[in-house]
């Protein structure tokens, strides 16, 4: 039987037939995959039908609809600003060209949720702001297979309560403010959430935040390839609690600030273990973080093995 795909081109829907998207049918692990706050997993939008856009006007207007959708980005897609994408969706792009460039994506406002949501193959460049915030409480959020490059400030924010979420198998290019979790020192709400999952991402030549947390506990970082990186790592700050491991650390001159604080926030906690240094600084770490594996199961590589897998596997059009 063949499957019918729905290509929309805002305004006006055509059926016609197609194979369908194989990245839809995948899974999320680490945070977005446990049972809580009400969901079982992150499905996004896979209960709703399937469009596909090639404008901005129609990305925001499915983004931003109160149903599911699962919204394939076709080709490159220029946005103005933030759109809002609200709860169960799945942003897609097709193949390997799929681009958000001058804007980006922001999961929840403080009166529409943003949870349950995937954002899985897409490029993103030049945003005027954020190339994606998860923010307002979102939650079940994961974010997987791709490619950011430098736009005018944090490439991928998780902050002001948001909580179980995944981060895996993304490349960054040349990013500054490259990964923010926890709004500020003084937005002490976000104590109990910012549970996430950072494992198989390819930080390339990018400066700072990989991530930079504040508050959450715990904060799983593993099996991450940091290579020529600005200034640091990893920071814990604020007491958080970040659990490293199986890290390949590449010309970084300061893998993880911990105990020390950094900047002007307060110290956090961290611990490092099986982690790689090569030409590399020492990974400061200390207290005790309650483990990931309270919550759920994952298969740790070998540090060494990490370059090879993550250049080989992170970023846009390798998703199975």
């Amino acid at each position: 039987m063949r499957r019918l795909l729905v290509i929309a081109v805002f305004g006006a829907a055509v059926l016609v037939p197609g194979t369908g998207n194989a990245a839809v049918a995948a899974q999320a692990d680490g945070f977005a995959s446990v049972n809580a706050l009400g969901r079982n997993g992150t499905t996004g939008g896979a209960a709703g039908p399937t469009v596909t856009v090639t404008t901005g006007a129609a990305l925001a207007q499915y983004a931003g609809t109160n149903s599911p959708y699962t919204i394939l980005v076709s080709g490159r897609v220029t946005v103005d600003d933030m759109i809002t994408v609200v709860a169960d969706k799945s942003i897609i792009g097709v193949g390997s060209t799929a681009e958000i460039t001058g804007g980006g994506l922001q999961l929840g406002s403080t009166t529409r949720p943003g949870n349950n949501v995937i954002i899985r193959n897409l490029k993103f460049s030049n945003a005027s702001d954020d190339s994606v915030s998860v923010t307002n409480g979102a939650h079940h959020v994961w974010i997987d297979h791709n490619e950011f490059l430098p736009g005018y400030d944090g490439s991928l924010d998780i902050k002001r309560k948001s909580t179980y979420v995944t981060v895996s198998w993304n490349r960054f290019r040349g990013t500054d403010k490259t990964m923010l979790l926890g709004h500020s020192d003084s937005y002490s709400a976000d104590v109990g959430y910012l549970k996430v999952t950072y494992h198989h991402n390819w930080f390339e030549g990018s400066n700072q935040r990989h991530p930079r947390a504040r508050f959450g506990d715990p904060v799983h970082v593993y099996n991450n390839y940091y290579r020529d990186i600005g200034l640091y790592g990893i920071a814990s700050t604020q007491n958080a609690g970040v659990v490293a491991e199986g890290n390949y650390f590449e010309n970084v001159p300061f893998p993880c600030h911990s105990v020390s604080g950094y900047a002007d926030s307060d110290p956090g906690r961290l611990v490092q273990r099986a982690n790689a240094f090569v030409n590399s600084g020492v990974c400061e770490a200390g207290g005790t973080v309650t483990e990931p594996s309270t919550y759920y199961a994952y298969q740790l590589d070998a540090a060494s093995s990490v370059p090879a897998a993550v250049t080989a596997g992170a970023g846009v059009g390798r998703v199975s």
